[in-house]
């Protein structure tokens, strides 16, 4: 039976939008993709879409996305009723991109959902592929994160990045700055970690000649250097709290003072912050001001750790060996993946950073292998421990030798790790049999 053909006056208003929108139906069946859409996504015509699924054509799926493992934005919004957001990866014949959908459902007279008008807009900043810098992803974590950074960067709201010390936090820093009305002004960083109140408060907002001791010279201060941009306070949780007050005024007013100087300055920045430490509690303890805390906090932001988002890294150890200057293009074993897989990373990226380039200074071939990988063997027991508890197993000592044999060391090399003898690791071998 064929389709009826959507009103032309509808189809008019979606082929005159320019950005790409597609027109899809309550069976996930494309009606209609303006020249944008085509453009965006390398299609010949109009043929090569219509008609299909919109899970099929963006993902290649045979099922809709939330019976494929992802969030389905019009099954959200058949729900709903109403408009919804997502970021998902799309595909493409080059290289799959990240993508913002937005979807609105299109009724009749009687209040029924007819259609869904969604929008697409691409995430410039961010690539779903092995890149050079900035951040990338696919687990379901990452990409919930990458949609509340989308949603927040065109905006000037304060926005407090949460999470442990490793997981790139400067980065979405970076990226919400890059992808913000401000992109083209200053991105300055304020290191607030182990300095002194007066040192930081002169690092902020400058100081006057003759302020201190050793101010032999004027000094333009970081907030003053990022007017017009954005100014990121990294670890914003070690800011002594007797500066805290100032900060907070500048805050709300956009005027601070240099350093012994008693003229007020005007400054016009949007402002981020990071931290690693729980700074309610930091509240709570009365080490960190209860004001500021919701002053910085409109928009908190949380980056997982490594752990939480295992399945990216794949994708995170082919970057990061791209970043590696050294001529050579490296591969990860099999053996080396299940390894790191099983690795807990409590230095989350930046240690899985560390750990590659020891990997290939200690790797005289192309290919790193478990025996490359200088890694604390005892947290890979431990991870192991949770992940076979979790499947209802008992996970026993002595079997940490076992372990690290399924991930493809040898037994002389369990034994240079654990620091027993290689007669040790034999005779464990043999009781386990």
């Amino acid at each position: 039976m064929a389709l009826e053909n959507p009103p032309e006056l509808l189809i008019q208003l979606v082929a005159s939008l320019n950005e790409p929108h597609v027109l899809i139906d309550q069976s996930y069946v494309i009606r209609f993709a303006n020249d944008a859409y085509l453009q965006l996504h390398n299609h010949s015509g109009m043929d090569s879409v219509v008609g299909q699924t919109c899970y099929a054509v963006s993902h290649g799926y045979s099922l809709p996305c939330d019976q494929s493992g992802e969030s389905c934005p019009l099954s959200m919004s058949r729900e709903s009723g109403s408009r919804e957001r997502v970021v998902h990866i799309h595909r493409r014949a080059e290289n799959d991109l990240y993508e913002s959908i937005d979807l609105t459902p299109l009724k009749n007279k009687r209040g029924d959902i007819v259609y869904f008008l969604e929008r697409l807009q691409p995430l410039q900043h961010f690539s779903p592929n092995s890149q050079r810098e900035g951040l990338t992803g696919r687990s379901p974590m990452f990409l919930k994160m990458l949609d509340y950074l989308h949603r927040v960067a065109p905006t000037d709201t304060t926005v407090l990045i949460q999470g442990e010390s490793g997981t790139g936090k400067e980065l979405v820093a970076r990226a919400i700055h890059d992808s913000s009305k401000r992109s083209l002004k200053p991105f300055i960083t304020v290191d607030c970690t182990g300095l002194p109140e007066a040192l930081i408060e002169s690092e902020l907002f400058g100081h006057e000649k003759g302020a201190f001791t050793g101010a032999y010279a004027l000094k333009r201060g970081l907030v003053e250097e990022a007017d017009g941009g954005t100014l990121f306070l990294d670890e914003i949780g070690d800011i002594p709290i007797g500066l805290q007050a100032k900060l907070l005024r500048f805050l709300e007013s956009g005027t601070y003072r240099r350093v012994g100087s008693n003229q007020l300055r005007h400054a016009n920045v949007r402002l981020l912050s990071a931290t690693h430490r729980p700074l309610k509690k930091l509240v709570e303890n009365g080490e960190f001001r209860n004001d500021l805390y919701y002053r910085i906090s409109t928009f908190p932001l949380s980056v997982p750790s490594l752990r939480e988002r295992r399945d990216d890294l794949p994708v995170l150890i082919t970057s990061l060996l791209r970043r590696i200057e050294s001529g050579i293009t490296y591969r990860v074993s099999d053996q080396a993946l299940k390894l790191l897989n099983a690795y807990s990373f409590p230095g989350n990226i930046r240690e899985l950073k560390n750990i590659l380039e020891r990997s290939v200074l200690l790797c005289d071939g192309k290919t790193i292998k478990p025996c490359h990988l200088s890694i604390d063997l005892a947290s890979v027991s431990q991870n192991n421990e949770r992940q076979v508890d979790a499947l209802g197993r008992t996970f026993k000592p002595d079997e940490e030798i076992g372990v690290l044999l399924s991930l493809g060391l040898t037994k002389r090399q369990i034994a240079m790790k654990l620091g027993v003898s290689e007669r040790t690791v034999y005779r464990i071998l043999r009781s386990l049999q």
